[in-house]
């Protein structure tokens, strides 16, 4: 299945069958003004990576394989853990670390949802390192439609 960000104008997709089926670490599905959904898949024994969005909610959702959802006030005081699997859901409030770890046997499906939106609107990024790389060249920032927070303190990665 090819998913096109059409930016903030309506649309409709399959979203169980997009996200079991997408194989990149990050593929931007739609990006509105306010919040914005993406796809992720994690290789067995990775994560999404340490973080923490000082002003961006997230919804992430399980559509396959398995993980444990890490999360907690510091990088080094993650209070919470729970085992997720095909249908949980992971809810991260804004300004706390995260990680969700794939424990499983195959990769792990997903897709979160930002508010405000945090990615450049149809970014594909097969790797995590290449989502760094973006990070890092200023190649994934929202769009200027999008509407941001006033006082954008910037995202933190532990390591």
């Amino acid at each position: 299945m090819t998913i096109t960000d059409v930016g903030p104008q309506p649309s409709s997709f399959d979203l169980e069958a997009a996200t079991t089926g997408n194989t990149n670490y990050r593929t931007v599905a739609w990006t509105g003004r306010y919040l914005q959904v993406t796809l992720m898949s994690i290789p067995v024994g990775e994560s999404i990576g340490l973080e923490m969005h000082p002003d961006t909610d997230q919804f992430l959702r399980l559509d396959a394989g398995q993980g444990r959802a890490q999360m907690g006030p510091a990088a080094d005081q993650l209070t919470f853990e729970q085992e997720v699997t095909d249908g949980w859901c992971v809810l991260i409030p804004a300004g706390t670390w995260h990680d969700v770890t794939n424990t499983g046997r195959e990769p792990m499906r997903l897709y979160a949802v930002y508010a405000p939106v945090h990615h450049a609107p149809g970014k594909v990024q097969p790797t995590a390192e290449d989502a760094e790389r973006d990070e890092n060249a200023g190649t994934d920032e929202p769009p200027t439609w999008s509407v941001q927070p006033a006082n954008v303190d910037p995202d933190r990665h532990a390591g």
